[in-house]
């Protein structure tokens, strides 16, 4: 999904606090955002200020400046409020970039003469549930994994698609990814790659024994069930985030998030594909870092 956007005026550049060697950089893009006569901010992604004036509808767009961890940290900050995301890539795999240390300067001048459009990215909205009781909610980019904890033994959960038994699984775990987490953990647990545009729920079982081991695509508005039978050890995890830990009987509820995810993009959509085997292609030969 694309739409076209103003010019932004407003430019806070942000950076993943495990990563203080981008500051530099972060700083640098500041510092030519500033010669063109924008009002720019930067800092970290979890400063507290920094996250509140993104909250309060001050700055036109984000950079973001890192790996895909970065990325996926500035889209739970910035999809509620409908605020883009422009990522520059100084990580290793990148498949939400398109823009890399050596070539920003090239991107940022096409941003600057209004040559952008905006792609819109589905979330996830998982919610935990106990005896009919709501114990959470959370916003996903990439997954939701329902999976073992410490224990080193398979958990058995049951999935239902809109109120109906789809099926069991004895596994390590499931994974319910939107199509633009089947290029992050789904991918490694075998499941298929879906074009970003879609809006439809990617469920992927990881290392099942004696059950259903293919991934299924669920129709566009469909809500995923998961109820847990095991007895003991069995967890939630969002986006890589703290797990929760889940018990006998709990249900995760999974469903298409009640916002998008802005991101900034140059030239035709094709560029997804492109930059998608060129990533294939790249870590083929060095092996898959996660």
């Amino acid at each position: 999904m694309t739409d076209k956007l103003t010019i932004p005026k407003r430019i806070v550049v942000a950076v993943h606090p495990k990563m203080p060697e981008a500051i530099k950089e972060a700083e640098s893009f500041e510092a030519l955002l500033k010669t063109r006569g924008l009002t720019t901010r930067c800092g970290l992604l979890d400063d507290a200020d920094l996250r509140l004036r993104v909250r309060n509808g001050e700055f036109d767009m984000l950079v973001a400046v890192g790996g895909d961890g970065t990325m996926l940290r500035a889209a739970h900050l910035c999809a509620p409020w409908g605020v883009p995301i422009l990522g520059v890539n100084l990580g290793r795999l990148g498949f939400l970039f398109q823009v890399g240390r050596n070539d920003w300067q090239d991107y940022f001048s096409l941003l600057l003469e209004g040559e952008f459009w905006i792609e819109k990215r589905m979330m996830l909205r998982a919610e935990h549930w106990r005896s009919g009781d709501a114990q959470g909610n959370w916003h996903a980019l990439n997954e939701a994994v329902i999976c073992r904890g410490h224990y080193i033994r398979p958990v058995h959960i049951s999935a239902s698609v809109d109120e109906r038994l789809l099926t069991t699984y004895v596994a390590d775990g499931l994974i319910a990814a939107t199509p633009t987490g089947s290029t992050a953990y789904a991918l490694a647990a075998g499941g298929p790659i879906l074009p970003p545009e879609l809006r439809n729920i990617l469920l992927v079982p990881i290392a099942p024994h004696l059950s259903v081991d293919r991934a299924v695509v669920l129709s566009e508005g469909s809500t995923v069930s998961i109820q847990i039978h095991s007895d003991a050890g069995t967890v939630l995890s969002v986006d890589g985030q703290t797990p929760v830990g889940l018990e006998q009987k709990d249900i995760v509820k999974i469903r298409a998030g009640d916002y998008s995810a802005h991101f900034v993009r140059f030239g035709d959509p094709d560029y997804f594909y492109r930059n998608l085997t060129a990533r294939m292609n790249q870590n083929s030969s060095i092996g898959f870092p996660r």
